[in-house]
């Protein structure tokens, strides 16, 4: 690349960045398009729409048919936002919380009146019920003539097809009648006899009719019937005190990276830290682009794909300063370091990919949430460093930037043996989890319970009170949660306002009748509310024992899918035992964590563990990749030895400096953040400095004993 023409494309990417930032600050047009502020925010952090059912009639009604009723709901309120919330308060009402949303009419509208729905012939006969259907999508199908036409696709039971198959074998040009709610809503003429779980109801004359009906019969298809009781848009439940905290700390952390990174690696940094910029843009577009719902987990999955930014940047140009250490030329050592590098960053990044697709696809709520953004920020991060670093670097190559100095170099330097303390860290490993274990036992015995489950995994009380003035969140948090935690003795108190009027949900852990007459006469005492004003029930977790069963399964199918791509990639099933077993470690150890410090375990919980899981494996796999282009023909055990000591050696300088970047962001998020914010940072904290442990120390060890283990058999 010529000067001129590097001078060129320098400042084309400087305008573009610039394009991006400004885009990201103000927008376009009068609705700021694009623009960070326009990004949609959940409950936690902007509010939403509440909607309370009740189930009709006098009979009430069982668990399991609440409990199927709540999964179903959760499933379809997803399609609002995968951070939509939906939970039992008292025995007959369900409550759901969709945040980002603003206008309850129209999601009443749209989501439709759950009721009763069947599928009946001409003669009365009810043919299925909605129980019997699982889903119903609406779509475009392609029919015998190879037409286009819309259509709505209905799963149902495999128990039901069997009876459906001889209903529609007796009706051929007949119409089966779909009743929702007391209501003809459908009448299709049956075609054929329909064997199997899939219904295909074609011939809608459109695709807004399509999705109505669709939406109709998903609905319908619950197993009580319910009607609302009230709906409402309700405030944040965190202020805005959390989002400019975090904010804060996330400019701060970004600039004290950027600092690090020009002062560890010259003009290398200067290129990494023009991309970092640019990565900060494309993340807050492509979040405006696929329209996602920002909430704590979602800012965990951002965390995570920054911390991996800077981690690919800084692979790059260690190798770079090796490539100049060993006489290579400035040009050489840039294009040797990014074609080394390569298979470091993507092994890393594509085993997190892997994890992320697996725990959206079959994740709910807060997984599916973090999922998402984690995966377009490990996109985005592998192309800055990839593309846009790169890009820069040549750049400054061209126009003259060619000093050894500032770029630096790496002279080889005596291996430390890792390996030859590692029964040491084995038994601290040991040790640790084993007392974690002993104090879960002790909660146990005195406190009823191993960990300290907040509302998402247990329920609690939700009081709604009406004051006589208008509160905001943070008012509320200095004013009456205060009183709150000392009458209730509840460690924590959450709330949400409701628009429009002076009413506030207070959610804590479930009370007594005695702590709710204490909460009810402090709340008359000090801020002269009605007493009658003030009304309270039982709720349960957000968090419901199918969605539970859903993340740990989709963490399960993760960790084997990332198990198996390791031993595809590596070509050896230690790589990928060894990287499982750091991995678990790392949870065992900040489960330990949540157990002896009694942190409150909450729905960032799960995108806590999810996030040291993503963490854990990436920087382990940065390791595993230099062992493997260390090792070569060794075959003696003292050869190994020295090789994977050298490759730890080598990778030791990442390590920590990918990890001080990451752990100066989430501390500045706990230093600076509210109290939520800090239950989510602090065990984050702990993960990284744990992750940095097993990949240095207890990685390695692990494979090298596996293979050693090997050739004693032999």
């Amino acid at each position: 690349m010529k000067k001129s023409k590097g001078i060129l494309v320098l400042i084309g990417i400087l305008l573009v960045i610039s394009g991006l930032i400004y885009l990201a600050a103000f927008g376009i047009g009068e609705e700021k398009s694009g623009a960070a502020t326009n990004i949609k925010q959940g409950l936690d952090l902007a509010g939403g729409v509440s909607i309370t059912y009740e189930v009709t009639g006098d009979e009430t009604p069982s668990t399991d048919d609440m409990d199927d009723t709540i999964y179903k709901l959760q499933q379809r309120v997803e399609s609002y936002s995968t951070e939509a919330v939906v939970y039992k308060e008292g025995t007959r009402r369900i409550n759901i919380e969709i945040p980002g949303e603003t206008d309850e009419e129209k999601i009443l509208t749209e989501l439709g009146k759950p009721g009763s729905l069947y599928f009946k012939l001409g003669d009365g006969t009810v043919v299925i019920e909605g129980a019997d259907v699982v889903d119903a999508t609406a779509g475009v199908i392609q029919n015998e003539m190879g037409n286009k036409e819309y259509a709505v696709e209905l799963a149902i039971t495999s128990e039901a097809s069997e009876v459906f198959e001889e209903a529609t074998a007796i009706s051929i040009g007949k119409p089966i009648y779909i009743i929702y709610d007391g209501q003809q809503i459908s009448a299709p003429t049956v075609q054929q006899k329909i064997s199997g779980t899939t219904v295909n109801i074609t011939n809608m004359e459109s695709m807004e009719a399509a999705n109505k009906l669709a939406s109709q019969i998903r609905i319908g298809g619950l197993k009580v019937d319910l009607e609302v009781l009230r709906s409402n848009v309700v405030g944040a439940q965190l202020g805005q005190a959390a989002i400019e905290t975090s904010l804060l700390a996330g400019i701060i952390g970004m600039l004290i990276v950027i600092l690090i990174m020009l002062i560890v690696y010259r003009i290398s940094g200067l290129a990494a830290s023009i991309a970092l910029v640019g990565y900060c843009g494309l993340m807050i577009g492509s979040l405006n682009a696929f329209d996602v719902t920002l909430t704590l987990p979602g800012i965990a999955g951002i965390i995570l794909s920054i911390g991996m930014a800077v981690d690919a940047n800084v692979i790059i140009f260690a190798r770079i300063k090796e490539e100049i250490g060993s006489g290579k030329t400035i040009k050489s050592a840039i294009k040797i370091g990014f074609q080394k590098a390569l298979s470091a960053i993507l092994d890393g990044n594509i085993t997190t990919l892997i994890a992320a697709f697996v725990l959206f696809a079959m994740g709910t709520g807060s997984v599916k949430g973090f999922a998402e953004t984690l995966a377009i920020g490990i996109t985005i991060s592998m192309f800055t460093a990839l593309v846009v670093t790169r890009l820069i670097l040549n750049t400054f190559y061209a126009i003259g930037l060619r000093n050894e100095k500032l770029y630096g170099k790496t002279i080889s330097k005596k291996s430390f043996d890792f390996l030859g303390k590692r029964k040491i860290f084995f038994a601290i490993s040991i040790g640790v989890i084993l007392i974690g274990f002993v104090f879960a036992f002790t909660n146990s015995a005195k406190k009823g319970e191993a960990l300290n489950y907040g509302l998402d995994f247990q329920g609690g009380t939700s009081t709604s009170v009406t004051f006589n003035e208008n509160y905001d969140i943070d008012e509320l948090n200095a004013e009456v949660y205060p009183i709150i935690k000392e009458v209730t003795g509840a460690p924590n108190v959450y709330s949400q306002t409701v628009n429009g009027s002076n009413e506030v949900i207070f959610k804590t852990k479930e009370l007594t009748i005695e702590q709710r007459t204490a909460f009810k006469e402090a709340m008359v005492e000090k801020f002269d509310v009605d007493s009658s004003l003030i009304n309270t029930e039982t709720i349960s977790s957000t968090i419901s024992s199918e969605m539970r069963t859903d993340a740990v399964t989709a963490i399960l199918v993760a960790t084997i899918c990332m198990l198996i791509y390791i031993w595809f990639r590596f070509k050896d099933i230690r790589f990928a035992t060894s990287s499982v077993m750091a991995l678990v470690h790392d949870v065992l150890i900040v489960l330990t964590f949540y157990i002896i410090a009694w942190v409150t375990v909450g729905n960032t919980f799960v995108a806590c563990m999810l996030t040291i899981v993503g963490y854990s494996i990436n920087a382990t796999i940065v390791i595993f990749d230099r062992m493997r282009e260390n090792l070569g023909e060794a075959k003696r055990k003292e050869e190994l030895k020295e090789i994977v000591n050298k490759s730890i050696s080598q990778t030791l300088s990442r390590s920590i400096f990918t990890s001080l970047t990451t752990f100066i962001m989430v501390a500045l998020l706990y230093v600076l953040g509210v109290q939520a914010i800090k239950d989510f940072a602090l065990p984050l904290i702990v993960g990284i400095l744990c992750g940095t442990y097993s990949s240095i120390f207890l990685a390695g060890s692990f494979w090298y004993s596996f293979r050693i283990s090997k050739m004693k058999k032999k």
